[in-house]
């Protein structure tokens, strides 16, 4: 029976297995109890400094009045580190490459953004639409061309962080696909070439997830 290439991402077609799919996407709160019963071992102690780090920058991007707000984008990247590491293991449903989950992410906090924005601080959203030094002429070119690049930015967000869960998905499938064709002399390239890959998979996960976050604090940053 063929099969899409695309059905690797597809969830169980069963409602209970459906909802057990979707459900992992929060699996990682069962670990969070862990550093808190365990004696500190070297992971969690470099966890921790990820987290410090992580708040300070960000905070130093709010600003001071708003560092509380950065726990929100910290525990936002959490959440999606680990969605995204657990997707590299075999045979687990890969959530933050789905659109419906990025999309729920990332449109929410645009909208409370925008909206916060425009209610609290309107002449500060209305001066941002023309950058300081705009020709009289290229004005209205200007509000049009930052309008839509508001306005898109949600989607921007969710199909960067799944379309590069995708593809390092698909590249993975395609090489584990290619394992009965070729002859034994090459499998040994091929087992080489999948653990490089699954490294830079890796890479990708952490990077993408530090673009999502850093980038709803840029957000965050503009409408106060």
């Amino acid at each position: 029976m063929m099969t899409s290439l695309f059905s690797i991402f597809e969830p169980s077609s069963s409602l209970l297995s459906l909802n057990l799919n979707w459900l992992s996407t929060f699996l990682g709160f069962l670990f969070i109890p862990i550093f808190y019963w365990t004696a500190p071992s070297r992971w969690v102690l470099l966890w921790s400094k990820i987290i410090y780090t992580l708040h300070t920058e960000f905070k130093t991007i709010l600003g001071t009045t708003n560092a509380g707000l950065s726990l929100l984008f910290v525990s936002l990247f959490s959440l999606i580190l680990f969605n995204n590491a657990l997707g590299l293991l075999p045979y687990i449903f890969t959530s933050s490459s789905h659109l419906a989950m990025t999309l729920t992410l990332a449109l929410p906090l645009w909208l409370s953004f925008i909206l916060f924005g425009w209610f609290n601080h309107t002449q500060h959203m209305l001066a941002h639409l023309v950058p300081q030094g705009t020709p009289g002429i290229l004005m209205p070119f200007m509000v049009l061309i930052e309008t839509i690049s508001n306005i898109i930015r949600p989607g921007t967000l969710a199909i960067r962080l799944a379309a590069n869960m995708i593809a390092g998905h698909l590249l993975l499938t395609l090489l584990g696909n290619m394992g009965p064709l070729l002859p034994m002399k090459l499998l040994t390239f091929l087992i080489v070439a999948q653990i490089l890959l699954l490294m830079l998979e890796s890479a990708v996960a952490i990077i993408q997830s530090y673009v999502f976050a850093i980038l709803s604090t840029l957000y965050a940053s503009e409408v106060n």
